[in-house]
């Protein structure tokens, strides 16, 4: 393996990097919605039981100790409560935007570099071809089988490159779409919450 990475030659080491790069992307970032979900559905339980039960200031004081995407969000509804529902909808509208672009960083990146490699790779393949046709030119008429080594090594690249990018291909639309469906339930909790505290909807203190 070894062996043959060195003989794929100098474009194989960004082509590594852009692995390298991808696979600490894709842990960081299933680690971080993996978290963000757990604490997600938690904040949101408690968040809505205090509500009910007409508890407002414990559940600011909650959403302050566990400071994250949602608790934001939750802060700015508590902030409004007693306003009407389509008021505190805007003012939530308004902050969860800012706050789920947090959940796509890195994404571009990991896209980036999907659509990076296989190009490294077809540049390493052109520069070896050039390389091979080369070096037949200044010996002459070579044998079949030093022009096929030549264009063997070459094609390394290539398949190297596509190798990196298939799979961060498919780890970018897992992410993406996990991504979503945090976002999509972080809407719910949200609104769910707007309706206990819109004063059109409920009484509140």
């Amino acid at each position: 393996m070894i062996e043959l990475f060195h003989k794929g030659g100098p474009l194989m080491y960004p082509i590594l990097f852009c692995s390298i790069l991808a696979l600490a992307i894709f842990f960081e970032r299933f680690w971080t919605y993996s978290s963000i979900a757990r604490r997600s559905a938690r904040l949101s339980g408690e968040v809505e039981t205090l509500v009910k039960q007409q508890h407002l200031v414990e559940a600011r004081a909650v959403c302050q100790r566990s400071p994250f995407l949602l608790s934001h969000i939750f802060s700015v509804a508590l902030s409004a409560a007693g306003h009407s529902r389509e008021r505190i909808k805007v003012l939530v509208e308004e902050v969860g935007s800012r706050q789920l672009t947090t959940l796509e960083r890195y994404l571009g990146l990991l896209a980036t570099i999907a659509a990076i490699s296989p190009l490294l790779g077809l540049l390493g393949t052109v520069l070896g071809m050039i390389r091979a046709f080369t070096d037949l030119s200044i010996q002459g008429v070579g044998t079949p089988e030093t022009l096929g080594a030549g264009i063997s090594e070459a094609l390394i690249t290539t398949a190297t490159g596509l190798s990196v990018a298939i799979p961060v291909i498919l780890l970018h639309k897992y992410l993406t779409s996990r991504a979503d469906r945090i976002a999509n339930d972080m809407e719910d909790y949200a609104l769910r919450l707007v309706d206990h505290l819109a004063s059109d909807s409920c009484h509140c203190d």
